[in-house]
């Protein structure tokens, strides 16, 4: 028997699982949440765009939740034994950068700067950068189209640059004393592997390409011509990150000894390239071409495969086209909400002053309730738009409230208004030829909230499959560290044949109903025209736009 041993980074918790390599069968997996801010993020009550997470958190989470994931193996097979670990696959929140010295030591980490928020990792929710973005947004567009194209013809104040550049105009200290800046993905394998060279780093090309503007057809990061149209000491730091980034089927380098003795593990094993989180969730659903996975959580990431030999045009909003990104041998495609599991905790936790049981409650009166019998409509942009507008100050709306408007009303609709969103985003990328012929979806939501996958089936009108791993990014990952490991250690020659062993999808899957899908279509137009108008996309005249949604609710009493 062969083992290996995925870790997932996530938001608020880190997640490690042991999988069979023959079987994909999880022997033990354990939980662990950082310790440090709200639920692992540290805010400020001055600043709603701020976000950023302790990097020391990294370390004590990484070897409690690895003991823990082996104490529960042993539990389950009396007959397991660490040494039939043979690989470790990480991924991580992106685009989440980190400052570092020299020695590939987080600023944080270090007396001088332990207070300070700007030296700590740059979570990939944190929007401080939003000026950043659109001037840089605005820069390549005149000076270097070629570079936004690729990446939806906007930049994001989530992304790479957009932060380092924020984190230069806020905290020149800072940005003077990290030599580099390190994406948490990529931080993490070289923590085990003991690498104390930023340099030395086996980069990522999922957060690279998707986040920081790499590409080999440019020669990689951004020239330094046009980083000195930000500001020339990022053209100055362009030569101490990184010229190369590699797919999954790179290995990053060996367990070092010293974490081997903490972890309990043999050193020497291969670690995996660390990838974003939700693409090595992309693969621990078993995403193929024609397979839309979507990772849905605080907020939701859309993965989709276009095989590499192909002609790939580029799709205006979509967050990035990479080649090699999520599968070798593939175009990655990634989209995404920035907020979807984090509306409905704000609709129940914050407004409505409930908790997990009140959740339930809305579900149950919500699932009585039919599509537009409400007469509400939302958006869902209470955390911006991450695609296809790609606009961070955009914010939520809720139309058509009445005296008699329920919290479950609202409850739904806001379900509803995240379906929209999702629709939105399939329908580009489709429109663009990419094939989305069934959807699988992963993440606790996705576990726990089978009205939310009946209304996204019949709203998208396609089926909604679940993948059958709870813990799908950390399976990624322990997918990708068998082909890693390779058939003469007891792993697989390649990602195809290793997700045929160990991923796949529940038995129960969700299908569209024909009556619900029309009156959700009447609904998405109105939704498009609501998207388009507070979006800029287009002049809408929204006049008759109440009075056809009491239209629909009175249709739904006949």
């Amino acid at each position: 028997m062969t083992v290996t041993l995925g870790l997932d980074f996530g938001t608020n918790s880190v997640r490690a699982v042991l999988v069979r390599c023959e079987t994909g069968e999880e022997l033990g997996t354990a939980v662990v949440e950082y310790p440090h801010g709200q639920s692992g993020v540290i805010l400020d009550p001055r600043d709603a765009n701020l976000a950023r997470q302790h990097p020391g958190d990294y370390s004590v989470t990484l070897v409690e939740s690895v003991r823990a994931a082996l104490a529960a193996a042993r539990a389950a097979d009396p007959g397991f034994e660490p040494a039939q670990v043979i690989g470790i696959g990480i991924d991580a929140t992106g685009s989440s950068p980190i400052p570092v010295d020299a020695e590939n030591m987080p600023l944080a980490l270090q007396p001088e700067f332990a207070e300070n928020p700007n030296a700590q990792c740059w979570l990939w929710k944190d929007h401080t950068a939003h000026e950043e973005a659109a001037t840089i947004t605005r820069l390549a567009r005149e000076h270097r189209p070629g570079l936004v194209a690729r990446c939806g013809n906007t930049y994001s104040s989530e992304w790479f640059w957009s932060k380092i550049w924020h984190c230069l105009r806020v905290d020149p200290g800072v940005f003077v004393a990290a030599h580099s800046w390190v994406e948490l993905a990529d931080y993490l394998p070289a923590l085990l592997a003991g690498v104390s060279d930023p340099a030395a780093i086996v980069r990522g090309v999922c957060a690279a390409g998707h986040k920081a503007l790499y590409a080999d057809d440019w020669g990689g990061l951004p020239d330094q011509e046009f980083l000195a149209l930000l500001d020339p000491r990022l053209a100055e730091l362009r030569d101490r990150l990184f010229s190369q980034a590699y797919d999954a089927s790179t290995c990053a380098g060996g367990l070092s000894p010293a974490f081997a003795e903490k972890l309990g593990l043999p050193a020497g094993i291969p670690i995996t390239v660390g990838e974003l989180d939700v693409h090595y969730g992309a693969i621990g659903s078993g995403i193929e071409e024609g397979v839309l996975v979507k990772v849905i959580g605080t907020s939701t990431c859309d993965c989709a495969v276009v095989r590499a030999d192909r002609a790939m045009a580029d799709i205006p909003g979509i967050c990035g086209i990479v080649p090699g990104a999520i599968l070798p041998g593939y175009f990655g495609i990634e989209a995404g909400q920035s907020a979807v599991g984090d509306i409905f905790r704000w609709w129940v936790e914050d407004v409505c002053h409930g908790d997990g049981s009140l959740h339930a409650d809305l579900s149950a009166e919500a699932a009585a309730l039919e599509p537009g019998a409400s007469g509400l409509l939302a958006l869902d942009w209470n955390n911006g738009n991450r695609t296809v507008l790609v606009d961070q100050r955009l914010t939520g709306l809720l139309v058509g409230q009445t005296l008699y408007t329920s919290r479950a009303e609202i409850y739904r609709a806001l379900i509803e208004a995240t379906a929209f969103g999702a629709r939105m985003i399939i329908d580009r990328i489709v429109s663009h030829g990419v094939p989305v012929r069934r959807v699988v979806c992963a993440g606790g939501i996705a576990e726990r909230n089978p009205l939310l996958l009946q209304i996204y089936a019949d709203v998208l009108g396609v089926e909604m499959q679940v993948s059958r791993s709870a813990q799908s990014c950390a399976l990624g990952a322990a997918i990708t560290a068998a082909v890693i490991a390779g058939p003469a250690r007891g792993g697989h020659p390649d990602h195809a044949t290793a997700q045929r062993a160990m991923a796949g999808v529940k038995a129960e899957s969700f299908l569209p109903d024909p009556d619900r899908h029309a009156v959700y279509d009447r609904l998405f137009a109105l939704y498009g025209d609501l998207h388009d108008a507070f979006g800029g996309v287009r002049i809408v005249d929204l006049s008759r736009l109440m009075k056809e949604l009491l239209a629909i609710k009175e249709s739904t009493r006949i």
